[in-house]
This record gives C-alpha cells, structure tokens and sequence, in this order.
C-alpha cells in the first residue's frame, strides 16, 4: 500500500494567479490579512481564530463563517508549522463543549520570523518602519552586525529600497528557494536576489562618485520620471 506524502506548507502571502501575475491569490490575501491583523491587534481577545474570521470578513463585505474554515487551514497547516504565527494563551470558555471550557480557546501572535514577513507587507504601510526596527533591536545578537547597521541606516533614507529588497526575501522563501527564514543575513539576502539588485548597486556607486553639479542633475532627472 502506497503512503500518502504530506504536502509540504508554502508561504503564500506573494503568489499570484498564473494567467493574472498582478493579481494575489485568495489564499495569498488570507494569510496576509491574518498576519497583519495579528501585527496590529494587541487584546488576546481580538487574536483568535473566530475573531480574525470577524475581522477580514468586515473587510471583505463576506460573513465570517465563510472563511473561518481557510483561516483555520492557514493558521494550523501552513503558518504555525513555518514558525510565522505561534500560539500565545488561551482564553477560558464560560460556554460551549465542555473539553473546550476545560482547555481554552487559543489566540496567536506573530513570532520573530512573522515580523520579519508583517514588515514585507504594503499593508503595514507606516508601521513597518517601526517593526523592522523592533525586529532588529530584539534580534541584536546577529553575527552580521554590519548588516544590521547598514538596513537601519537605509530604513532612514530609504525605506522603499530596503522594503523592496524584503519582499525579494519573503518572496524566495515562499517559492521554496531557501528553506528558513534565519539566520537573517547578507549572505542569505544575496543568493535570493535578482538583476534589479545590480542596477540599484550600480546606481548608487556612480552617484557617490559624482561631483556636486552632476549629483543635481541626475537628482532632477530622477524626479521628473520617478
């Protein structure tokens, strides 16, 4: 008798449909409404299952029933065995089965690795600069501490660049070419980049070398077609 292989769970929050690149799957829209709710929440009470199901199907004009079962999947098939999401307490139950009252109703919390992704979002808009600082202040012990000094450095002046660079690395682990998230490092962050990459390093090489007049006019230049 043949064994049945478990499918191995994928981080979905950048996957688009096949024939619509620009268009993310409903899969893809889940997981990051139940991550960025979980990063923008903060009472226990808000961060259950049933709770997130309210929640993304008032943003979604749908009834809550309808999704909670994909909310359920994702979050104990895909984002709690990836370390993304973990289990924070329980809240007791006052009604319902009793096996239930006795263990608690469980709500979540983004670990390390599920701030990491938050902060890849568009969604997070301006909350993102603070977590990827928060990220890197709680994971200060990183051996690449240059590294980290240079991303803090960029997130002041240009937080845009470093985000794209992010959603490259959350994007890679989610097509499966690396197969953890940490350690969080130059050398990580180099083998999942693309050409794009190159042309901002060159870009930024030749700037430094230009003498002050040159500096505007390529500045001026930018603004007019950015």
């Amino acid at each position: 008798m043949s064994m049945k292989l478990e499918a191995t769970p994928k981080l979905s929050v950048f996957e688009t449909f096949k024939t619509k690149s620009e268009e993310l799957t409903g899969e893809a829209m889940r997981q990051r409404g139940i991550i960025t709710h979980l990063a923008t929440e903060s009472g226990p009470a808000m961060k259950t299952r049933t709770a997130i199901a309210h929640k993304l199907a008032e943003k979604n004009g749908t009834v809550w029933q309808n999704i909670y079962s994909g909310i359920f999947r994702d979050l104990d098939e895909i984002l709690l065995p990836l370390r993304i999401v973990e289990e924070a307490g329980r809240l007791p139950l006052k009604r319902g089965p009793k096996a239930l009252q006795e263990q608690g109703v469980p709500y979540y919390q983004l670990t390390d690795g599920g701030m990491l992704v938050a902060a890849s979002l568009d969604e997070m808009k301006k909350e993102r600069v603070k977590m990827l600082t928060e990220f890197f202040e709680k994971n200060s012990n990183s051996k690449d501490k240059e590294f980290k000094k240079a991303i803090l450095t960029l997130l002041d002046v240009a937080p845009s660049f470093v985000f794209s660079l992010l959603k490259k690395y959350i994007e890679a682990y989610g097509n499966g070419k690396m197969d953890k998230l940490f350690p969080f490092d130059a050398d990580k962050m180099k083998n999942v980049l693309d050409e794009s990459i190159k042309i901002q390093r060159e870009l930024l090489e030749g700037f430094s070398t230009l003498e002050n007049p040159d500096r505007e006019t390529v500045i001026n230049f930018l603004k007019r077609i950015g």
